[in-house]
């Protein structure tokens, strides 16, 4: 699946609503590597009672190396893909957090390459491959924190990735808002979603 292109901007919602479906809308081929290795981990190896929808595209472009340590934000469900270096945040230039999924994370490197050069914003990428995991997994740290109300409440791991992050968050997708708007609960910034509502 393409999400828009084929009039599917809901399969991944639908996915969701499935215990044990494992679905990911990676963008580059080492993020699909590391998902199919952990898919083959978890269903053969291990056999776990787990199938994974992954939705891949058939566009012609460059695909980067495996940037170091990211195999685990990549099985959670995101990573910084880039982010700024440290003497840019001395700047006090405008910071913003983009987060991109499937086909349209090349979209957003190119929109934060447009917001420093044109207006001067400074952008940190998210790599989201699997809203759905990150949903998945903050639910069961509510459910955590609502049964264990006199022990240390843990953290989404989407809080743990953007606690420290400045600016507001701008999810975008090749499918309905609501598919990003998933996580809008473990988001501790301002939180806009982008979707393909109404086409």
């Amino acid at each position: 699946g393409e999400g828009l292109q084929p009039e599917d901007g809901h399969s991944h919602l639908l996915a969701a609503t499935i215990p044990n479906c494992v679905s990911y809308d990676p963008t580059f081929a080492y993020e699909l590597a590391v998902i199919v290795q952990d898919g083959l981990r978890r269903m053969v190896q291990e056999q776990q009672d787990v199938f994974y929808y992954i939705t891949v595209m058939n566009e012609n472009y460059t695909h980067p190396d495996l940037p170091k340590g990211v195999e685990a934000g990549i099985i959670k469900g995101m990573y910084l893909f880039r982010g700024q270096k440290t003497e840019n945040r001395r700047q006090k230039k405008p910071r913003v957090q983009l987060m991109g999924s499937g086909v349209i994370l090349r979209e957003v490197i190119a929109a934060a390459e447009l917001l420093e050069k044109d207006w001067g914003v400074v952008a940190d990428i998210w790599s989201v491959t699997s809203f759905n995991e990150l949903r998945r997994e903050g639910l069961d740290v509510q459910r955590w924190n609502m049964l264990h109300p006199n022990k240390p409440q843990k953290e989404t791991y989407v809080e743990k990735c953007l606690k420290n992050a400045e600016g507001p968050v701008i999810a975008s997708t090749d499918y309905m808002k609501a598919f990003a708007d998933q996580i809008r609960a473990y988001v501790p910034q301002r939180f806009v979603t982008l979707g393909t509502d109404g086409f």
